[in-house]
């Protein structure tokens, strides 16, 4: 498995809807609402003989009120 997080920035007022669909894809491990310019951040475990771009894409990045996303991708836990 590789660990990646990705960050979500929502449309104004679709937060609580896009993050209730984010759980209820069962895919991310752990998600949070946050400050700045994105608004909730995802910890997702990508299974090692998958693409995480197609991963994500196919698992997350259709979800009605996203409006931008960012990943990033992780290579070794201290």
């Amino acid at each position: 498995m590789r660990c990646v997080f990705v960050q979500f920035r929502c449309m104004p007022g679709k937060t609580y809807e896009v993050a209730d669909a984010i759980y209820d894809r069962e895919v991310v491990s752990e998600l949070y609402s946050t400050s700045g310019d994105f608004d909730l951040i995802a910890k997702v475990y990508v299974p090692a003989d998958q693409d995480v771009g197609r991963f994500l894409s196919e698992n997350l990045f259709d979800i009605p009120g996203i409006q931008r996303t960012l990943t990033t991708m992780t290579f070794k836990a201290f």
